[in-house]
Order: structure tokens, then sequence, then C-alpha cells
């Protein structure tokens, strides 16, 4: 008797905030498969909740153990297909997600993209920023010493600058950025498809102002430009 084929790991992109921005391949993927592996079941199940999808989830998130992971890999490899899942936006980008796909790679597992909704290429579409190269940092030093430091390390950088922020180190992270780099100019998302949306365009000194005079809620995505001349 033939042996069953390996499964497929689906790495499945999924909305930021809009659920609409779902893709018709990846809510067919999610129907198909044997299991979802998602980084907070009870986000992931909003969202099959809205398209009508009865897939069974289970979790993997940062803290995941390797036990959990090499279980996952034994069903792929017994047949069953899994589609990973992260909360918003597209899997192994700043998220522990990698690590399973890595995993998966060196198994022998086929491993297929279904591309769909990212932060940092939704800001960077919008930015009027130079995006044909760019630098990703995904999320960025929380302690001061090292934030100076990774700004310093942009002084010279001949590209636009993407990474993401939390609400309350929004400030702290402008007004380092600004001390350090000058007066560039910056593009920052708020809650991008969200119901709140916001895309603020301007210098670091006009963000400062902006953000000061309202208390930053929500996620932020930030991008710096180049330095100029």
């Amino acid at each position: 008797m033939a042996s069953k084929a390996v499964g497929t790991l689906y790495v499945v992109a999924t909305p930021i905030g809009n659920l609409e921005d779902i893709t018709l391949r990846a809510l067919r993927v999610l129907k198909e498969v044997a299991l979802i592996a998602a980084e907070d079941t009870r986000h992931t199940r909003k969202l099959l909740e809205r398209y009508g999808i009865d897939t069974p989830l289970t979790s993997f998130h940062q803290h995941t153990g390797e036990g959990k992971r090499r279980a996952l890999i034994e069903r792929l490899l017994q047949g069953d297909s899994i589609a990973l899942v992260t909360d918003a936006g597209t899997p192994g980008i700043s998220d522990p997600g990698g690590v399973l796909v890595a995993e998966a790679h060196e198994a022998g597992v086929p491993v297929v993209p279904v591309p769909g909704p990212s932060a940092l290429t939704a800001l960077l579409s919008v930015s009027g920023l130079p995006a044909h190269r760019f630098r990703f940092e995904g999320f960025i030093p929380r302690k001061e010493g090292a934030r100076r430091q990774f700004f310093e390390s942009l002084r010279d950088a001949d590209m636009t600058v993407v990474f993401y922020e939390s609400p309350h180190r929004l400030l702290k992270t402008l007004q380092t950025a600004y001390e350090v780099l000058g007066d560039r100019t910056v593009v920052v998302g708020r809650e991008l498809t969200k119901q709140y949306e916001e895309i603020f365009r301007g210098t670091l000194s006009e963000a400062l102002t902006h953000w000061q005079h309202k208390p930053p809620k929500g996620e932020f995505v930030i991008a710096i430009g180049a330095a100029e001349g």
C-alpha cells in the first residue's frame, strides 16, 4: 500500500483590521486544511465565524514549546495540511510563525504562501516615500539607550526605514528620532484598515506636536525617510 502523501503548511495572511481584506484563496485554504495553527485562537475564531468556517483551531505563539512544534510537524508528515495564521497580517513578519516554517522546511514539508495583508506594505504603499529599497526593523529597542543607538545607526541610511511601535512608546520614539536624525519626513500609520485609521505625514517635529495633542491609541507603523543630500 502506498504511503500517504505529506501534507502542506500554508502560510496564510489574514486581515490587519478590516475583515473584508481576506482573499478568496485564503478563505478556501482555511476551509480545506485539517487544522489552523493560530497565534490567538480567540482572535482567529472571530474571523472564521464571520465566514462560516469550522476548521479546528490550535494555538501557536511565541511561548509554544518544542513538543507542540514537533506534534504539528508530525501531523504534516502524516498527510494533514495545516494553515498557519497570525493575529493580523502575514505570519513570520515580526511573528513567531517563522520558527514553524523553518522546521517544516527541515522536515521536507512543502511550505506554500497565501499572500495578503501586511501593515508594513500597507503603510509603504501610501507613504509617498521611496520604496524601491527600504529597511524593515520590526519592533525597535524599548530601552532609551538602545533606542538611541538604533537611530544613530540610521544617520547615513540611504533608504526608507519602517518599524512597528506601541502607543505608550510612540512619543519617546519620535522624540529620540528627532534628536538623533533631525527633522526628517515621517509617516505614521495608526490602526490601519480599522474604524479609526489615521495616516499622518509630515516632519518628525510636526509628528511630535500632533501626537502630544492627541494621546496615542492603537497600533502604529512608522516610516522615516532617508537622509537628504
